[in-house]
């Protein structure tokens, strides 16, 4: 493992603007990305089902060892960008000791948003498929080890990218690079092979869209879901950026 190198660990929750923030990244003179490498292991310890499941599982280690040796592997630039999913991390039986070596951030969405996006896909969801759960315990688990936690909220970055992503590089302790505002469209190297199935829109992107409300109103049916997720997002709520 390179010691000089800064290990930028974003924890995220599907439906969010990962992969933009990834893009963000990896358009920085300094910084290398992956694309979540525990993805593999999460399948086998989950037996889910998702599309491109076999390829995924075939191009990236399905044991918790050798996962996390992707994301504490060599790299040749100053900056190491990890693309992580909550779920991918808490409650699937893998150690978290590597994360006190990692820079770790949350990227946050709100939770009635999140579930109504879900519902599109997964008319059922349960309060772990929002990843809201899992990156509460996750942010306490840092607390308890020591570390000051870094959220930062989807609907501010796209409401203010420059103030958001200035403020996130600080907390950080890289530079800020104007660079990560934008990107070229089309697919990168470091997608996953899941990419051609999630990431068609993105691609079409050249940065961050402007934040648009949503009028989708979570069933009534989920209204449990949406409680659980509510008490989690306000625990991760007391750390978030400020607003510009």
């Amino acid at each position: 493992m390179s010691e000089s190198v800064t290990r930028v660990n974003m924890i995220s929750g599907p439906r969010n603007i990962s992969t933009a923030m990834m893009y963000s990244f990896r358009s920085r003179a300094d910084t290398t990305v992956i694309d979540e490498p525990l993805y593999a292991h999460y399948l086998v310890a989950t037996g889910i089902e998702h599309p491109g499941r076999d390829v995924t599982m075939s191009t990236l280690p399905v044991d918790g060892d050798g996962a996390i040796g992707l994301i504490m592997q060599d790299c040749d630039t100053p900056v190491f960008m990890v693309k992580n999913m909550a779920h991918h991390i808490s409650g699937v039986g893998l150690g978290l000791n590597w994360l006190d070596d990692m820079k770790n951030f949350f990227l946050i969405r709100e939770p009635d948003q999140v579930i109504t996006s879900l519902i599109k896909n997964l008319p059922n969801p349960t309060p772990s498929m929002t990843g809201l759960p899992q990156q509460a315990e996750l942010v306490d688990h840092l607390v308890k080890r020591g570390q000051e936690p870094i959220v930062v909220s989807s609907r501010r970055i796209l409401e203010d990218p420059e103030g958001q992503l200035r403020y996130l590089c600080e907390r950080l302790g890289i530079g800020w690079d104007s660079a990560m505002l934008s990107w070229e469209a089309g697919p990168k190297p470091e997608d996953g092979t899941w990419g051609v199935h999630w990431y068609a829109r993105l691609h079409e992107s050249t940065g961050f869209e402007p934040y648009t409300p949503k009028e989708d109103v979570v069933p009534e049916r989920l209204h449990d879901v949406l409680a659980v997720c509510e008490e989690a997002f306000t625990e991760l709520e007391k750390y978030l950026a400020p607003s510009s």
